[in-house]
């Protein structure tokens, strides 16, 4: 049997509080996120997803690494780092924000979490967010702290995750609104839980504060959930692509600006705050944009596995972008894919062709999301 301590690349890949718990659930193989090891392979991904759809999964998302930012000046920081308006984020609050630089390019798309007036946490997809903001506080003339804290999130994700959590904590877990949060203890391991997840299912992450205790966190969730038939898991790039949600350095990064991704509602540009990027995002919003994110049906046979290249796409001749992230959804039946393509060939029912690895295949032009475009689930 192979353990844990098997693995590694050094101690500059850092493992999580689960890392040992994962391995022992059947974790297979890792990939690197945040500078931290993030478990990829429990088996098949095809059951992994029917997993996440008909039950629960339980997900290591250590790598979702937290950039506390707490003092006087907290809130305008925060606000200084988005051009998403958060004037009326209330205190126990989740949301949804883009880290632009001064070019309008996107740095990161994490979720933003506020714990008191003055504590916020942002919750990072794959960049480094914490160095850029205690770069960007230099010279800011702000009163704020920025560090890392020793949090460590867990998603439990699917429509049986509201029932596990209420084995888990009671009746009252089922008043937590969607994208809020709650500070809670589950026998005396200190918790921060968001009505939150990278799944587009029903979803919870539960955000533990001690790294020592988490193996025995892990044990008590997949005991609670075992009824339910939770199984443990990893982030299913299946469902995140038919339900069109981004991953940081594929679909978007530093040369993507919100416009392009069809994210202009995170964009308030009339709010009185500066926050960076604020004259570019103007301009590029004044000019338009010259390619656009969409959706494309590939018609070939299944794909294997999500795509490891940025494959091609043509028309007429002409290169007109290329697919970002695909893969074979086997609930829709067809190959999905998220493409960045020229503006003028952008039109839903457009016929393409994608240079995939074994050949040139048409494809065409979809709406996204692929699948409950109004996110109903996960809002239930």
């Amino acid at each position: 049997m192979v353990q844990a301590d098997d693995f590694g690349f050094g101690t500059q890949i850092r493992k999580s509080p689960y890392f040992d718990a994962t391995v022992r659930w059947g974790a297979k193989g890792f990939s690197v996120y945040n500078h931290m090891y993030i478990p990829r392979d429990f088996g098949n991904p095809e059951q992994n997803f029917w997993n996440l759809v008909n039950e629960a999964i339980l997900c290591d998302v250590a790598v979702e690494r937290q950039v506390e930012i707490t003092g006087p000046d907290a809130q305008k920081f925060v606000q200084m780092l988005t051009p998403r308006d958060l004037s009326k984020m209330a205190v126990g609050q989740c949301k949804y924000v883009l880290i632009t630089n001064a070019d309008g390019g996107i740095l990161n798309d994490p979720i933003l979490l506020r714990l008191a007036e003055n504590h916020y946490w942002i919750s990072l997809a794959d960049s480094d967010i914490l160095l850029w903001a205690q770069g960007v506080a230099i010279n800011s003339g702000l009163d704020v702290q920025i560090g890392e804290p020793d949090v460590s999130p867990l998603q439990l994700q699917g429509p049986k995750s509201g029932e596990i959590m209420r084995a888990l904590f009671g009746d009252d877990i089922m008043d937590l609104k969607y994208y809020w949060l709650r500070e809670l203890e589950l026998d005396g391991i200190p918790l921060i839980v968001s009505r939150t997840g990278w799944s587009s299912e029903l979803g919870y992450e539960l955000y533990l504060q001690d790294g020592s205790r988490g193996d025995q966190l892990w044990e008590k969730i997949m005991a609670a959930g075992e009824p339910f038939g939770l199984k443990p898991g990893h982030t299913s790039s299946i469902r995140r692509i038919e339900g069109g949600m981004l991953s940081y350095h594929a679909d978007a990064d530093i040369n993507t600006n919100p416009f392009e991704l069809g994210l202009g509602r995170l964009v308030n540009l009339d709010i009185e705050a500066d926050f960076i990027g604020k004259a570019a995002l103007r301009r590029i919003k004044e000019a338009g944009v010259s390619r656009r994110q969409v959706g494309l049906v590939i018609d070939s046979a299944p794909l294997k596995g999500p795509n490891t290249k940025f494959w091609a796409i043509s028309r007429n001749g002409e290169t007109i972008g290329k697919v970002t992230s695909a893969v074979y959804s086997p609930r829709l039946k067809q190959n999905i894919a998220l493409a960045m393509v020229s503006v003028k060939h952008a039109e839903l029912g457009n016929t393409v062709q994608v240079a995939m690895p074994h050949g040139v295949v048409q494809a065409t032009v979809v709406e996204v999301p692929f699948f409950d475009p109004k996110k109903a689930l996960a809002a239930a």
